[in-house]
């Protein structure tokens, strides 16, 4: 066949095929085909990221759910669920909100302003009377994991005098305020020094949800715009803080959770790969995550990144300023920072071991062309030019301050001697369970200042242990898949690390053989999995703990 008869044939072919989508029935073929392949490939795509036996499973327990859910509606069952559910949402509410003839309510402007010293007494008696002050529910006494990060009385005062220099200040308006501008540049030049990118960018944030999310954003913003990728796809493990779900929620980036091993608490690598596909923007990995501590391997998710052409970040919120001195402080530690290439973001607490004020983080990036799609822009507002760095549009001049006197006052030589104390109260804790615990075991290999712990025997309820540690005044963390408990170590935990063990070991007994009770952990960790319809119920719990928040 001649070249021309061949050119005819594909030309007439072609003309055809207009002929046949010009007519309605036409048409209609075309756009079932479309949407037919296109849905095809989505659940390709999306059996291949979780595997069949993980999608056959996820079906069917969404199916379950559905079922169940519908039958909760029968009158006579709805009545006995709501009839529960009040019973929790009032048990929440009076742990969180004080009531009686004594407590006294601000619920609106008082007709003329106090004094300075009224106001300072009002503070005092709140405190008594919520009993922020007393009791053994104190943050003093050394029995909470984490959540408060101090680091000192004396860091304190300096804190509050930065506070109170710049408590007018705004970095909307770095013309205004030229000092707190230098300042969060410093702070941001500092952590990228720490984290050994130099040449990097980034910008501070609220706290580690926002530069998680802002990262996010970046990653899919720079997708859009270089790769084309218009229905973003984000690979997190298992172990990955909610933040990075937030984030997807909020920017329709679909989230595809990785299971960990159940013995090093590593993400899987090979199921990461099998979940990258072309709309992937980026990969994560923590150092180290909240659940138990244990870090990702870095490294592997770095070379996946650099194949597949996509961001890999590093979730260093709650290592923030220890993992970053690990290695000088004698402990061993695997690369995790800029140093590994194809790490593109990461993100770092200050307010947590950095001991800076609370509302404070800092999201980092491998050079400044990245960090551009961070920003927000808009040219043609009526008043004027707009752009903001990260999602707030005012900020608190005095927080950056009291970060950035924080860091000068602490130095590298502060963070390492903190370091060193808290990852030592961490390995004390470990080594005890491990050693004289027989009843409970580590997960994974936890490399900085959490330790979580789960049951080795039926015999006893690890999440009873820690409503039994809650009755000792301790405050830990429940854990579910697997059901454990952890304490992130902190200055204040270094104190209490034999008491700790002690009570630990007590508490153990104390479990043994018993019958799981009604306290925190075992109510709402055990509901969470005691059903397909757990999860609901828990969310539920969540959203009227919420609401307990806001009851004046």
């Amino acid at each position: 066949m001649s070249l021309l008869a061949s050119t005819r044939q594909h030309r007439t072919l072609v003309v055809q095929t207009l002929r046949t989508l010009a007519t309605l029935d036409g048409l209609k073929g075309f756009v079932f085909y479309y949407v037919l392949i296109s849905y095809a490939r989505k659940l390709f795509r999306h059996i291949r990221a979780r595997g069949l036996v993980t999608s056959v499973v996820q079906w069917w327990r969404a199916v379950s759910r559905s079922v169940l859910l519908l039958t909760m509606r029968l009158p006579s069952i709805r009545s006995k669920v709501d009839a529960e559910m009040a019973k929790a949402r009032k048990d929440i509410e009076d742990k969180l909100v004080r009531r009686g003839p004594t407590v006294v309510r601000h619920l609106s402007l008082p007709e003329e302003g106090q004094s300075p010293e009224w106001i300072l007494e009002e503070m005092e008696r709140m405190d008594v009377e919520t009993g922020g002050t007393t009791g053994n529910t104190h943050w003093q006494t050394g029995k909470l994991s984490g959540a408060v990060y101090h680091g000192g009385k004396d860091l304190e005062e300096i804190i509050v005098a930065a506070y109170k220099k710049y408590v007018v200040s705004n970095p909307l308006h770095p013309d205004s305020f030229p000092t707190v501008r230098k300042m969060e540049a410093e702070v941001v030049a500092m952590c990228l020094r720490m984290f050994n990118n130099p040449t990097g960018a980034g910008t501070t944030t609220s706290g580690g949800t926002e530069s998680i999310v802002m990262s996010c954003k970046t990653h899919r913003d720079w997708a859009r715009d270089v790769k084309g990728i218009t229905e973003p796809e984000m690979v997190i493990p298992s172990s990955a803080h909610p933040a990075f779900d937030k984030g997807g929620a909020y920017l329709g980036i679909k989230i595809h959770h990785i299971p960990v091993d159940p013995v090093t608490r590593k993400v899987d690598l090979k199921k990461v790969r099998r979940a990258i596909n072309s709309n992937t923007i980026m990969i994560v990995g923590s150092c180290v995550n909240f659940p138990d501590g244990n870090m990702d391997d870095i490294t592997g998710l770095a070379a996946l990144a650099k194949r597949y052409k996509i961001g890999l970040h590093v979730d260093c919120c709650l290592g923030s300023f220890i993992v970053p001195f690990l290695e000088k402080a004698g402990f061993p530690m695997a690369p995790f920072d800029f140093r590994v290439d194809g790490v593109t973001a990461i993100s770092c607490d200050t307010h947590k071991y950095g001991f800076a004020p609370k509302g404070n983080s800092v999201i980092m990036y491998r050079d400044a062309e990245l960090r551009k799609y961070q920003y927000f822009v808009y040219p043609d507002w009526a008043g004027g030019a707009y752009g903001s760095p990260s999602l707030a549009g005012s900020r608190p001049g005095a927080l950056i301050a009291g970060t950035w006197a924080t860091m000068q006052y602490m130095g590298q030589d502060g963070y390492l001697k903190s370091c060193r104390s808290i990852v030592t109260c961490a390995k004390t804790i470990e080594a005890a369970i491990r050693e004289e615990i027989p009843e409970l075991y580590v997960l994974g290999e936890p490399v900085s200042s959490v330790v979580a712990f789960a049951s080795n025997t039926d015999s006893v309820n690890v999440l009873e242990v820690g409503d039994i540690m809650s009755t000792k005044g301790w405050h830990l963390n429940g854990l579910s898949n697997p059901a454990a408990v952890h304490i992130a170590c902190t200055r204040l935990t270094t104190k209490m690390t034999d008491q700790f063990i002690q009570d630990l070991k007590e508490s153990v007994a104390e479990a043994r053989g018993k019958p799981p009770g009604k306290g925190t952990m075992v109510s709402i960790y055990g509901l969470n999995v005691s059903s397909p319809v757990g999860p609901a119920l828990v969310s539920r719990l969540a959203m009227a703990f919420l609401d307990a928040m806001y009851i004046a």
